[in-house]
């Protein structure tokens, strides 16, 4: 009998469906009826997942943040802690392509939020803050005392570039400062 792949069911879709457009075209200029078409899920049926836009936004942030942990935890199995921040940095790389055409998935989501002011804004700094303070024990795994300092450092040349490579549509500008902070990690440990 051949292996099958299971189709994910209707909430995963619309929620996968959410995350790829709302980071390809914002938040503002996605509306539930792209999402439905992009999950092939009828209209109707998002109401009886999402009574609102907002609980769809909260559940992308929920399937980021997922994402994020998931991926903490492997980088996490690294040797060193050196080793663990430039996987964590490697990624970007990885992703700069992704990143020159629609900017960070994270970073871009979480500043478009922050104009809202509201309840899914607060929801929403959690995205940054976890990977902020992965950074930040690595770097005081390397005994050093300025760490919170560190890592608001290296998470603001990544989200720096991100936003250079994507307003000039140059993924090279994510990989050269992704390259430089490899440098700079071996400079500090």
């Amino acid at each position: 009998m051949p292996n099958s792949v299971t189709r994910p069911g209707k909430r995963e879709r619309l929620i996968h469906s959410a995350a790829e457009l709302l980071h390809r075209q914002g938040v503002q200029r996605t509306t539930l009826a792209q999402i439905a078409e992009h999950a092939d899920v009828p209209l109707g049926n998002v109401y009886y997942y999402f009574k609102t836009v907002a609980e769809l936004v909260d559940a992308v942030i929920d399937h980021r943040q997922a994402v994020i942990y998931d991926t903490l935890a492997r980088l996490d199995k690294r040797a060193t802690p050196k080793a663990k921040l430039k996987g964590l940095a490697k990624m970007w790389t990885d992703s700069a392509d992704m990143v020159a055409e629609n900017g960070c998935p994270l970073g871009s989501l979480v500043s478009e939020l922050n104009k809202s002011h509201d309840r899914v804004t607060d929801h929403a700094t959690v995205l940054l803050g976890t990977t902020i303070d992965f950074i930040e024990r690595q770097f005081r795994e390397l005994g050093r005392r300025d760490a919170a300092a560190l890592s608001v450092t290296m998470m603001s040349r990544i989200q720096g570039a991100a936003l250079l490579a994507n307003t000039f549509g140059d993924a090279s500008l994510m990989k050269a400062e992704v390259r430089r902070i490899e440098r700079w990690l071996n400079e500090l440990a």
